[in-house]
């Protein structure tokens, strides 16, 4: 008689060790805030970027960022051999320890901070290290089990690469920066608890306090819907500043109203599939909104 195999029975494919450590610098995230920071620095400064700055500053802010990557894999290596979504990364796989880990976060972490040091500026080296504390271990390890707020505070780690980018360039921190980071942070609770509902169970399995698993759905929903809207209204600010120009507009208009019909479908008429509709859309709606900010820069350049 056949047998159905458990996810616990089969045995994981045989990958190089190299992809592995790959794997666990999350790539895909990195790429998106790699892509925010490259908007920060394209909007700090008129016309092209210096690569002598632009190239140290992207290896370094990549490097970090998925230093911290992988130190939020090392932190919840437990957690995510028990949730659907996780067990089969890297660690709870086998495929690379926890101190093999441990020794190439640092590694990538102090090459990044001393490439950014030294050949971009201290200030850019020290907020990207903030990002990388704030991430890993005031979220990671203390805000994700403490509180179901764990990603509206701990947020702002994700949220300064545009800041990051931009004191790479100028080596001061500017309002128009701000404003960046403000629409970051604003979209992150969103993104993410649309993915903690589709994820509740497994939430709720390791005893992590998401906002659905605290509150319910339903209360979930409503936040997420209400933060739409001031996303809305925060996406309108760098129009309303001078920083952007008509492009930008209608782009953060389209964009943003579509979201907002995600979040309403989801509060009102959701079916299975919503709220995983809702967070991949929300990638896109992020990936979009910065590229069409570079493009309206170039294209149509304020002042």
């Amino acid at each position: 008689m056949s047998k159905v195999m458990t996810k616990t029975e089969i045995t994981p494919i045989a990958m190089p060790k190299w992809r592995a450590y790959y794997d666990i610098t999350k790539p895909r995230v990195v790429a998106l805030l790699v892509l925010t920071a490259v908007v920060g620095m394209s909007l700090s400064v008129p016309g092209g970027l210096p690569w002598q700055l632009f190239i140290p500053a992207m290896f370094g802010i990549a490097l970090l960022s998925s230093a911290a990557a992988a130190i939020n894999h090392i932190v919840d290596e437990k957690i995510d051999a028990i949730m659907g979504r996780t067990y089969n990364r890297p660690l709870p796989e086998g495929r690379i320890t926890a101190n093999d880990a441990t020794i190439f976060a640092a590694a990538i972490a102090i090459l990044g901070f001393v490439v950014l040091f030294t050949l971009v500026n201290p200030l850019t080296a020290y907020l990207t290290l903030s990002g990388l504390v704030g991430y890993s271990f005031v979220y990671t390890l203390y805000l994700k089990r403490a509180t179901p707020q764990n990603i509206t505070i701990g947020g702002l780690a994700g949220a300064i690469p545009p800041l990051l980018g931009w004191t790479a360039m100028t080596n001061e921190i500017h309002p128009h920066a701000l404003l960046l980071v403000l629409f970051i942070f604003t979209w992150t609770p969103p993104h993410f608890w649309a993915l903690a509902i589709h994820r509740k169970n497994d939430y709720a399995k390791v005893n992590i306090p998401m906002l659905p698993v605290t509150h319910g759905v339903s209360f979930t929903t409503t936040q997420i819907l209400l933060y739409t809207v001031l996303l809305f209204v925060v996406g309108l600010l760098p129009y309303l500043v001078g920083m952007s120009n008509w492009l930008y507009l209608i782009g953060a208009v389209v964009l943003n109203v579509m979201f907002f019909a995600y979040a309403w479908k989801l509060k009102f008429n959701a079916d299975e599939n919503t709220a995983m509709d809702t967070f991949k859309f929300s990638i896109v709606h992020l990936m979009l909104l910065f590229v069409i900010l570079l493009l309206d820069h170039y294209l149509l350049p304020v002042g």
